[in-house]
C-alpha cells in the first residue's frame, strides 16, 4: 500500500538517470508535471512504487509554495513545520538511483529545520540569569550552530577538495578557512542539486554562474570545483569589499545583495547582528553555520578575518 507521496518532484527530478529538464515556464509546468507522472509510473522501480505515491498537482503546488514561503520568511516555527514531509522526501530519494545529488542538497535543508526547531525551543525556555551565559560569538544562533557542527563528521571528499579549494581562495584573497562553505553548501558534492536550479559545491545559481564567468551547459562548469571554487572566492572578495565583513558577505550570497544593502540602510545598521531579523529563515540558520563551520574545522573566528590581500 503507498501511504507516502514524493513532494516536490517535479518532471526534471523524475527523469530517472537523466539531466533535469530546464525550469519550466508558467505556461508549460503543466506539460513537464504530467511529464514527470509519466517518467515516474515508467521507470521508477516496483518497491519504490510499492512505497511511495507520484503527488497530485494540487499537492505538488501547494508544497512547494508553503516550502518556498517558509524559507523566505523569518518564521523558524514556519520552517520547523517541513520537517515530517522533508524526511519523506529525503527517503524517497534515497531510495531512487541517480538522485544522491538532490538528495544531498535536502539533506542539508533537513539540518536546518532540525536547527530552527532546537531555536524555538531556546526561545521558549526561561531566560538565564544575566552573566552565566556569554556567547562565543556576536552572530545569532552561533552557539547552537557550533554545538551540533562539532558533533558532525567531516565529508568524506573534504580530504581531496579542501586544498583545492583552498589554493582558489587564496588566490581571490578571500581567506583559505572560508573553504569549508563548501560543505555548509553542498556537503562537498560537486555535483550537488537543488530544485530551483542551483548546482555544484557552492550551489550557484544560473544566471550567477554565467554572471561569473562560468558555462551552465556542455559543460556545466559549476560542477568542476577549481573552476567554481575560483568563481565563488570572486564572487565572495567582491561582497567583502562591498559590506566589509565576512557575516554579512555570507548574508548577501545567501540571500542576495539588493536585499542586504536595503535592510542596512533602513535600519542604519553596520553588521550582521543588526538586521538578522529581518532576513529569511534561511539566511539567518546559514551565516552562524558557516561561522561555526570555519571555527569547528580551523579554529578561526571568522568575524576577525580579513581579506588575504588587496
Amino acid at each position: 500500500m503507498r501511504t507516502r507521496w514524493i513532494p516536490w518532484l517535479s518532471a526534471g527530478v523524475l527523469a530517472l538517470g537523466a539531466e533535469p529538464a530546464p525550469s519550466p515556464t508558467p505556461a508549460s509546468t503543466d506539460g513537464l508535471y504530467d511529464l514527470g507522472q509519466q517518467l515516474f509510473d515508467q521507470f521508477a522501480p516496483p518497491e519504490v512504487k510499492e512505497q511511495f505515491a507520484f503527488p497530485s498537482k494540487d499537492e505538488w503546488d501547494r508544497f512547494a509554495a508553503r516550502l518556498q514561503h517558509a524559507l523566505d520568511s523569518n518564521s523558524f516555527e514556519e520552517l520547523a513545520e517541513f520537517e515530517p514531509e522533508a524526511r519523506a522526501a529525503l527517503e524517497a530519494l534515497r531510495a531512487m538511483p541517480g538522485y544522491e545529488d538532490y538528495a544531498d542538497w535536502l539533506e542539508l535543508r533537513i539540518d536546518e529545520i532540525e536547527a530552527a526547531k532546537q531555536a524555538v525551543s531556546q526561545a521558549r525556555a526561561p531566560t538565564p540569569p544575566t552573566g552565566l551565559l556569554r556567547p562565543a560569538s556576536s552572530i545569532p544562533l552561533y552557539d547552537l550552530w557550533l554545538a551540533r557542527e562539532r558533533i558532525r563528521p567531516m565529508p568524506a571528499r573534504a580530504a581531496a577538495l579542501i586544498p583545492l579549494i583552498q589554493a582558489a581562495f587564496s588566490a581571490e584573497g578571500v581567506p583559505p578557512e572560508l573553504a569549508w562553505l563548501a560543505e555548509a553548501e553542498s556537503n562537498m558534492n560537486p555535483g550537488a542539486r537543488s530544485p530551483s536550479g542551483a548546482r555544484g559545491l557552492f550551489q550557484l545559481m544560473p544566471d550567477t554562474a554565467r554572471a561569473l564567468g562560468l558555462s551552465t551547459f556542455l559543460p556545466d562548469e559549476r560542477t568542476d570545483p577549481e573552476k567554481s571554487a575560483r568563481a565563488t572566492a570572486h564572487y565572495l572578495r567582491t561582497l567583502f569589499d562591498r559590506f566589509g565583513s565576512w557575516p554579512l558577505a555570507l548574508a548577501a550570497y545567501n540571500a542576495g545583495e539588493g536585499r542586504v544593502s536595503r535592510l542596512l540602510a533602513s535600519r542604519g545598521a553596520s553588521d550582521f547582528a543588526e538586521v538578522a531579523s529581518a532576513l529569511p529563515s534561511e539566511t539567518r540558520m546559514y551565516v552562524p553555520k558557516v561561522c561555526a563551520l570555519v571555527a569547528v574545522r580551523t579554529g578561526a573566528t571568522l568575524e576577525n578575518l580579513g581579506p588575504t590581500r588587496s
